[in-house]
């Protein structure tokens, strides 16, 4: 399928195009949804951006009904909120971002461990490719590669599960912290402690050894956690700064 492009204009409505035509019309919701979830989950939808239903059907060619089930569907799942004029993605305090790594921390260590039990070749197979992506990425300071080597690796794990409501709900709530991994990823150190990460994983999950799988992914989350404080403890000091001195003007 030909997929459409968002633009990434700050403070403006996300238009969706070059317009293109779906085929079999009773699955465009469905598609409209996953194509949009795909862009949410490598960041290429940006904070200040707003969907627009009537500007989404118009990029796919569609009616306005079927773009607008699948904005609200986002909406629902917690990927987008609504605004006075189309939706965006939803901005998360401290708090939330709390909240959602505990949820990560309770219900992630144990369904690696269940992954691990119940994986077969061909997902191995996947994940060693992921893992071989992330550290290329890393070789060549390739932030949004890593970005993408992490999501086919959770992507490839998750496949082995057997509960699909478990899929979703880790899925989910790992996309709705996914806005934040560009600003945690674009330093050194916190990419080198993701492929490690991922590494052990890999080894847990090759051995199929599920408790060492429970354990290391307990340790990856908590990794993320700290990189992402580490990261917003950083940028509150700064604004503070700006906040106190004003912003730095350009030399005349």
């Amino acid at each position: 399928m030909k997929t459409a492009s968002l633009s990434r204009k700050s403070g403006k409505d996300a238009p969706v195009g070059p317009a293109m035509r779906l085929a079999r019309p009773e699955s465009f919701s469905e598609r409209i949804y996953l194509d949009l979830r795909d862009r949410l989950q490598r960041s290429e939808i940006g904070p200040d951006q707003r969907l627009v239903d009537a500007d989404v059907a118009a990029g796919y060619g569609i009616s306005r009904m079927p773009a607008r089930e699948a904005l609200l569907r986002l909406a629902n799942e917690g990927y987008l909120v609504g605004t006075t004029r189309g939706f965006a993605i939803p901005r998360l305090s401290m708090d939330d971002i709390r909240d959602i790594f505990e949820i990560r921390k309770l219900l992630e260590p144990q369904a690696a461990a269940n992954a691990a039990r119940d994986m077969n070749g061909s997902t191995r197979a996947k994940l060693t490719e992921a893992v071989q992506q992330a550290r290329h990425a890393v070789a060549t300071d390739n932030v949004d590669a890593l970005i993408l080597a992490n999501i086919a690796f959770r992507q490839a794990w998750l496949s082995a599960l057997q509960n699909e409501r478990l899929i979703q709900t880790i899925g989910r709530f790992v996309d709705h912290v996914q806005t934040i991994r560009l600003g945690t990823l674009r330093d050194p150190q916190t990419r080198a402690v993701v492929v490690a990460g991922l590494e052990g994983l890999h080894t847990a999950f090759l051995q199929g050894d599920p408790a060492s799988a429970r354990r290391r992914m307990a340790r990856f989350v908590d990794s993320a956690e700290k990189a992402y404080f580490k990261i917003r403890r950083h940028e509150l000091e700064a604004e503070a700064k700006i906040a106190q001195t004003g912003p730095a003007r350009a030399p005349r």
